[in-house]
Formats: structure tokens, C-alpha cells, sequence
């Protein structure tokens, strides 16, 4: 079943490439007591997700901060070497933008956010999608509906939202 706004975001724990190793996150823990933004895509070092949707939250991080955002997170069915590397290479960690890997894809199958096309590779990957998120409940929710675009889930709307 799919999420939508009103909803509380399902349990769930995500792994980021901490100094020491592998760390878990509780998504309870991320999102208790604080406003958050999760944005959702494809992959990293795939092309829309590396020239739109990643660099509109770099460039509008701060600015997102500043209207009241306790943290911003990148979630991405892809392991956690490549979520480092790729927040790095994207001045996503400059920014401080966290990266969650949903490694199996569970958590994007149980959100309803999944999908497949193998003649890319992409098997279990995550659409494309932003949410603002307040003491685990979802406020708002913006779902591209081609993959290929970055229209209405970027750092911009994520702004125009807060």
C-alpha cells in the first residue's frame, strides 16, 4: 500500500557508511519530535538523480534548515560504500544531507514507492519522491510520475512547501 500525507511512516532501520563502519538508524528515532525531509530516488550516479534531484538539495539545504528543518535525507535502494562515495562526490556530506541505504529495498516495497526495469538494472529500485515529515507523520508528499524527471520532488519544492 502506498503512503500518503496523514500517514505515520512505518518502522523501519537504514544503514549510512559511518567513520568506523556500517551504522543503523531508526527511522522512529530520526523522526521523533523533529520536522524532517526524506527525499527518495533511483540510484546514485544515475543520471537524473546525480543532475537534478541530489544537486536541488545541496543547493538549498541551508535554506531548507532555515525554514525549520531539523535534517534532510537522502534514501536510495543502493549499499552504503556507494551512498558515501556518491554523497562526497555530490557535496551531499558538505551539505549535510544524510544518506540511507535501504539496501534490500524492503522499506521502498512496504512505502509503495518500488519499482523494477531490468532492461537498466534497475531491480527493486525507489521512484522518485520528496515528503516533509513532523514527529513521524508524513505532511506533505510530492511523487514524480516519470523517472526521468525531477520536477515536483526537488529541494525547490521542498521550499516552496515549508
Amino acid at each position: 500500500m502506498k503512503i500518503s500525507v496523514g500517514d505515520t511512516l512505518p518502522n523501519a532501520t537504514f544503514q549510512s557508511m559511518g567513520d568506523d563502519g556500517p551504522v543503523a538508524h531508526d527511522i522512529k528515532d530520526l523522526t521523533a519530535g523533529k520536522k524532517i525531509v526524506i527525499f527518495g530516488l533511483p540510484g546514485a550516479y544515475t543520471n537524473t538523480c546525480s543532475t537534478a534531484h541530489m544537486p536541488s538539495f545541496v543547493r538549498n539545504a541551508e535554506t531548507i534548515r532555515a525554514n525549520g528543518v531539523d535534517a534532510i535525507y537522502c534514501l536510495a535502494v543502493n549499499d552504503v560504500h556507494v551512498m558515501k562515495s556518491w554523497a562526497k562526490d555530490m557535496g551531499a556530506d558538505v551539505a549535510q544531507i544524510g544518506m540511507l541505504s535501504d539496501s534490500d529495498g524492503s522499506y521502498t516495497k512496504e512505502i509503495g514507492f518500488d519499482f523494477t526495469l531490468p532492461a537498466v538494472g534497475f531491480i527493486g529500485r525507489s521512484q522518485r519522491y520528496s515528503m516533509i515529515i513532523e514527529n513521524g507523520v508524513i505532511t506533505s508528499l510530492n511523487e514524480e510520475i516519470e523517472r526521468t524527471t525531477c520536477d515536483i520532488s526537488g529541494g525547490e519544492t521542498i521550499l516552496d512547501q515549508l
